[in-house]
């Protein structure tokens, strides 16, 4: 088990517990009476580990609601909800929430922990990769309003963050590599030698994956847990450096007033990508509403891009292919064809079985990016790779990025 600290000047304000079972958890929860724990419902129906969790958690006594989670739930009625029952339960100044999911589930219990009874402390197990490398460290906090993507939020840091790749091996293998696109992105930002590490390691189980499925006929859901079960112990030590990183960047720069806003690579353009995608699939589900039958006029009327959605991580894969384009068009040239580190990140994303193609225009994402709660006096913070490892935050306004990049 491995302790990771975040501080404010010399105080550690919050610890990351890194652990490769959930064996340890008992002695996290040991400080604390009254434990009131929020789990993401399909965690708690599709991942087996939940077993084990919740046995620690009815030995401490505590109270457990499940939740629905999703994007389109992600919403101040849910934050009610869930403070409406903490009420209806009892939970006073002394209460520990904890929170047992993914990104969507920490954001959401984390912001009603901060603002029940004017803040109770709260914790989190994260149980996909990408809210144990990003979502879940760092202590944002909040939920979606008016097709904003978190516009809505409270920067405050649980007590603990408790990350163990055990809670992985059943997630699905697109919502596995939504997380590797952050894990990827967080050693761009700093790479110390994992982002290499990161690039080949994933290409490997996606390769592996291919051949127990492809050739040998495997189940694809137990050929994926196996897999990741077979490298747990070097996907544990990723999960721990990626959270060193952004460790060390929140204690240096806790409210994102300078350092922090590093963390964002991709994130623009990624927040962009996902209300777009968003407002398609509202328009889709509304156009075949009004017909009874989805005839091909329809399809060519209300165009979607993605189908089947578009997840967090494959945004922020596009968004960082879209950041590498738009650093080469603002520190050297307006050449059309991609720079080598451009087709690196690409191409890397790519092996990894991700997909990283946008296929909005910058005029469309623009419109959004104005809106983006990263602007400001008219100007956005666009974080700009130089090489791996290096990156610079540049304040450009949406004019510039779309002369930029046409």
């Amino acid at each position: 088990m491995e302790q990771i600290n975040i501080y404010s000047g010399k105080k550690a304000i919050s610890r990351i517990v890194a652990a490769e079972s959930l064996r340890d958890l008992t002695s996290c929860l040991e400080p604390y009476k009254s434990i009131y724990a929020v789990i993401d419902g399909n965690v708690a129906r599709k991942c087996p580990a939940t077993g084990q969790l919740t046995e620690i958690l009815k030995n401490r006594n505590a109270k457990i609601k499940l939740i629905e989670t999703s994007e389109e739930g992600k919403t101040l009625e849910t934050v009610m909800d869930i403070c409406a029952w903490l009420l209806e339960n009892g939970a006073d100044r002394d209460a520990m929430i904890l929170a047992v999911g993914g990104g969507i589930a920490t954001d959401m219990v984390g912001f009603a922990s901060c603002i029940y009874k004017r803040g109770v402390r709260f914790a989190y197990v994260p149980t996909t990769l990408l809210s144990q490398v990003d979502a879940a460290i760092g202590g944002k906090t909040g939920v979606n309003f008016d097709k904003y993507k978190n516009i809505l939020g409270i920067i405050r840091q649980p007590a603990f963050t408790y990350m163990c790749p055990q809670l992985l091996e059943s997630l699905p293998q697109r919502d596995f590599l939504s997380g590797v696109a952050e894990m990827l992105k967080t050693f761009i930002i700093e790479d110390n030698g994992n982002y290499q590490k990161a690039a080949d390691l994933f290409f490997d189980i996606s390769s592996e994956y291919h051949v127990e499925v492809m050739m040998y006929g495997k189940d694809e859901k137990q050929a994926w847990a196996e897999i990741l079960k077979k490298h747990r112990r070097t996907l544990s030590g990723l999960i721990s450096a990626a959270a060193r990183v952004k460790a060390g960047v929140v204690s240096r720069d806790q409210f994102e007033k300078d350092e922090r806003r590093k963390l964002n690579l991709g994130h623009t353009f990624a927040h962009a990508i996902e209300t777009l995608a968003q407002r398609e699939s509202v328009e889709q589900r509304e156009s075949a509403e009004q017909r009874e039958t989805a005839t091909e006029d329809m399809e060519a009327e209300v165009q979607q891009h993605f189908p089947e959605g578009v997840t967090h991580g494959e945004a922020v894969a596009m968004g960082m292919v879209l950041a590498a384009k738009l650093a080469d068009r603002y520190y050297r040239n307006d050449r059309n064809d991609p720079t080598e580190l451009e087709a690196k990140i690409s191409n890397d994303l790519w092996d990894c079985n991700i997909p990283c193609y946008c296929p909005y225009s910058i005029e469309d994402m623009a419109q959004i990016m104005k809106k983006d709660k990263k602007a400001e006096g008219g100007k956005v913070h666009f974080v700009l790779p130089k090489a791996i490892g290096e990156v610079e935050v540049v304040a450009l306004t949406v004019d510039e990025v779309c002369r930029l990049m046409k």
